[in-house]
């Protein structure tokens, strides 16, 4: 088994990690400025209405990388176990890694939305290159 392509996978899964801390670091002192109440009859929507745009940035990027990115994982699982995990594949990976750092940085700072759109699109497009090459390669 070819296990190039599991180092962007475990480089994500650190910066999903990052980004918990980013969001938890920033919103538990927000919560606290604002008085908000831990009251579990609160909507998750409710308490982030409470809370500035800038920490709720950290959050819903995180929340994106529970989402898409699990698409990426399973086909960089595939292709290594598949044997093909090196290559123009793993390069594919990196490619696909380095745009969703590069997307949660812009999300977190100052969510310019055409620029994080531009870099998400581009990041689905490295991403179904890699899927189809893993397609090509199981099937």
């Amino acid at each position: 088994m070819n296990t190039q392509i599991l180092q962007p996978v475990v480089v994500l899964v650190l910066w999903s990690l990052v980004m918990m801390a980013w969001l938890y670091a920033t919103r538990i002192p927000a919560m606290q400025a604002a008085n908000v109440p831990l009251d579990p009859n609160l909507t998750p929507a409710e308490l982030a209405a409470k809370v500035p745009p800038k920490v709720r940035w950290k959050a819903d990027n995180y929340n994106h990388l529970m989402e898409q990115p699990t698409i990426f994982y399973a086909t960089a699982l595939a292709l290594a176990v598949a044997g093909a995990g090196d290559g123009l594949n793993a390069q594919l990976a990196w490619g696909y890694v380095g745009l969703r750092v590069v997307h949660s940085l812009v999300q977190a700072t100052v969510n310019a939305i055409m620029v994080r759109f531009l870099i998400f699109m581009t990041s689905s497009i490295v991403l179904a290159v890699l899927a189809v090459r893993a397609a090509m390669t199981l099937f």
